[in-house]
């Protein structure tokens, strides 16, 4: 096979193999209790520890699951701090993604959804191939907000699809089917089943479990698994850090100019004092349990049920 043989047949598997980005965000580790703000309300990044977005993880597992059942090519992609690398390599170590991209500059610096979604957008279409899917979290622990993923779709332009709980691709149609669960507040849940054309970008819903249910599934999940273990320990491998100047990024458009959103002032929600008390018993004193439960007795007569 010639050299331009060989270039023929890569771009015709690309543009066959189904091709997935996903947007990443680092988040400040709550569980650690220790939280930095800048003067103007912006979050100190360098001095609060982070880690990748548990909304985040989740979609990564749902391209992992494209990777698979479909042999998907995956993008990784993040706006953030030089130290937001070890969030993609955690992430490749995830999902066995194929690049990684860090869209990294000052001028990104005090952006909110809109300015954010821009250099998402900006990024994505510096991505190698045009992405099928791309999926995002349905938020972020440090913003609540909801918003960038959809802001991010509609930039690019493509069907959103959020509070997706699972998914299946059909590469002959190039269609997607997806299952979405509607929270309606007074009545039950729903569960909406919605088929688009590709591309589509899918905001992954917290309550998302991937499954592999045939023995070829199970044994592409530990292929995959090994080769990411071996892709992440050298990472930087598949790593590319891109600045605005190099995505093509509209400046107006981007950090604190390109955002409308004014940070006014931030405040530090006070603990509430805990009210409950905990008694630790002894589980074969039986007198002990005796007491426990006339008193648990004694509390459950007094409660009215309506």
């Amino acid at each position: 096979m010639t050299t331009i043989d060989k270039i023929r047949a890569y771009y015709l598997d690309m543009m066959d193999r189904l091709n997935v980005a996903v947007i990443v965000k680092l988040e400040p580790d709550f569980s650690e209790g220790n939280v930095s703000y800048n003067p103007d309300g912006t979050l100190n990044r360098a001095e609060t520890k982070n880690i990748l977005g548990p909304h985040s993880a989740i979609a990564v597992n749902a391209a992992f699951f494209a990777k698979v059942r479909h042999d998907a090519r995956i993008s990784i992609g993040t706006m953030g701090p030089p130290t937001a690398e070890a969030m993609l390599q955690h992430a490749q170590l995830m999902s066995d993604a194929d690049e990684l991209f860090l869209f990294s500059d000052r001028a990104f610096a005090g952006a909110d959804t809109l300015a954010t979604a821009e250099v998402l957008k900006s990024g994505i279409l510096n991505m190698q191939g045009k992405m099928d899917i791309v999926f995002s979290g349905h938020r972020a622990s440090d913003g609540e907000t909801g918003q960038t993923g959809p802001q991010t779709a509609w930039k690019l332009g493509m069907t959103f699809l959020g509070h997706v709980i699972d998914y299946d691709v059909n590469l002959e149609e190039r269609t997607v089917r997806a299952s979405r669960l509607v929270r309606l507040q007074g009545i039950h849940d729903v569960i909406e089943e919605v088929e688009a054309p590709l591309p589509v970008f899918i905001a992954i819903d917290p309550s998302y479990r991937p499954s592999f249910n045939t023995v070829s599934q199970r044994l592409s999940y530990e292929r995959y698994q090994k080769e990411a273990r071996q892709r992440s320990q050298d990472y930087k491998k598949f790593l590319k850090v891109l600045s605005a100047s190099q995505m093509g990024a509209d400046p107006k458009s981007i950090g604190i100019s390109g955002s409308p959103t004014i940070v006014y002032k931030v405040e530090r929600i006070p603990k509430g004092k805990a009210t409950r008390q905990a008694e630790v018993i002894d589980w074969q004193d039986g007198e002990q349990i005796r007491k426990i439960v006339a008193r648990m007795r004694q509390s459950l007569s007094t409660m009215v049920v309506q």
